[in-house]
């Protein structure tokens, strides 16, 4: 099939296109890079819309804490931006380059809050969703429209922002979008500790994360994933790994690290570089891409014929999840967000869905983060939705975008 590509430079040009391709009948391969094409239900269509052409900085705020930016942004201008100024996002953004096998740094603004890529600070921070102020946009009917605000005091018309996030392009073509930004911590540190089993380590986690040391990362690398990190420390510890960062002023991450030792009986504490090294390949799920994390001292990379999994779930829940998706098939798998999250890399099987799903119960919900395009074709990527809230899905959709000429089927067949 012969793919055209419309590439628009201004809001009023995203707009004519997807006027044409109502007039035409031509539904929309809405794309930022492309860098994360792979994730999600491939879509059949014959015309791409490339947004990034709509690319650059509208208005930066640092006092207001405030960044707006046109929707094909790379966040590789973004976030070096932030960091001259302290500051970040601070819900972690996501590069997942080293999971699909392509260069870090090719991802846009618009690609992150479409697909709602939040790393391991989530848990302290919030969503990407609950960072989104403002946005501008094209409908699928054709019509420019704006949502939300650009300060943190106006709430009206919040909701369609949010709604936006973790839409994956079906309701809306993004140009530009507003978002909260806020300091950068001025320093952080990760205890290291050694030697867990999955329910000790959730255990730990969970102290951790019930203190009252404002603890902004946690999470449990088995021993085959902690190997494959590059960072020294937590590759020679021989066996699984358990992390725990803190962040913030440096005293008080000095004492809050202190009280954390003692309490929880830390091996180590690793320093600022390796503490940011460690949670990128956390935040980024390296450990399962298709080269190794680090190359030479024995280590070894993921094997990218495997299918990845993105799994939420009560923490409490994370080790009997884990045990039964190991007993069920052959995986390899880490915790984050305390245990409430599990990333799994599975061999590629006609029932890992239904062994995966099955061994979640009603505890979460599981996604297909990585697999060739056939299985994503079939499979069910997203997890199936109550007949209810699939119903209400349908009904937005055909709100913003009545003849589904917006990435159809990228979530779920007909919506």
């Amino acid at each position: 099939m012969t793919v055209t590509t419309v590439k628009p430079d201004s809001a009023v040009q995203a707009a004519d296109a997807v006027r044409w391709a109502l007039s035409e009948g031509t539904p929309l391969d809405v794309a930022g890079s492309g860098s994360k094409r792979g994730l999600g239900r491939p879509i059949q269509t014959a015309c791409t819309l490339d947004l990034s052409g709509l690319s650059g900085v509208v208005a930066y705020e640092a006092e207001e804490l405030v960044l707006t930016a046109r929707a094909g942004t790379p966040m590789a201008e973004i976030l070096p931006m932030l960091a001259e100024r302290r500051q970040q996002l601070a819900f972690e953004p996501q590069d997942l380059g080293a999971l699909f096998g392509q260069p870090e740094g090719q991802g846009t603004l618009g690609g992150v809050i479409s697909c709602g890529l939040a790393g391991p600070r989530r848990i302290s921070a919030g969503s990407a969703r609950d960072h989104t102020l403002g946005i501008e946009g094209v409908n699928g009917r054709g019509d420019l429209y704006k949502g939300g605000g650009k300060v943190v005091k106006n709430v009206t018309g919040y909701d369609v922002p949010k709604l936006m996030a973790g839409s994956f392009g079906t309701l809306t073509v993004l140009t530009e979008l507003t978002v909260k930004v806020l300091p950068a911590p001025e320093d952080v540190r990760t205890l290291l500790l050694a030697g867990r089993e999955d329910a000790g380590a959730v255990a730990v986690l969970t102290a951790a994360l019930q203190s009252p040391y404002d603890v902004s990362g946690a999470a449990h690398l088995p021993a085959a994933v902690a190997a494959r990190s590059h960072v020294r420390a937590v590759a020679a510890a021989g066996g699984a790994v358990t992390l725990v960062r803190v962040e913030g002023f440096g005293p008080s991450v000095t004492a809050r690290v202190a009280a954390l030792t003692e309490e929880l009986g830390a091996d180590a504490v690793l320093d600022r570089d390796e503490s940011r090294a460690v949670w990128k390949e956390v935040r980024d799920v390296a450990y399962f891409g298709p080269s190794p994390a680090s190359a030479g001292e024995g280590r070894g990379g993921g094997d990218d014929s495997r299918h990845v999994w993105k799994i939420s779930v009560q923490p409490s829940e994370g080790p009997r999840v884990a045990e039964s998706i190991r007993w069920a098939l052959d995986a390899e798998l880490y915790f984050d967000w305390g245990g409430g999250l599990i990333w799994a890399a599975v061999a590629p099987t006609a029932d890992s869905a239904t062994a995966i799903r099955g061994a979640l119960g009603t505890a979460g919900h599981a996604t297909l983060v990585r697999a060739p395009e056939d299985v994503r074709i079939t499979a069910e990527v997203f997890h199936p939705l109550p007949e209810p809230v699939m119903a209400l899905s349908r009904r937005v959709k055909e709100s913003f975008d009545p003849c589904g000429i917006l990435n159809p089927g990228r979530m779920y067949a007909g919506v």
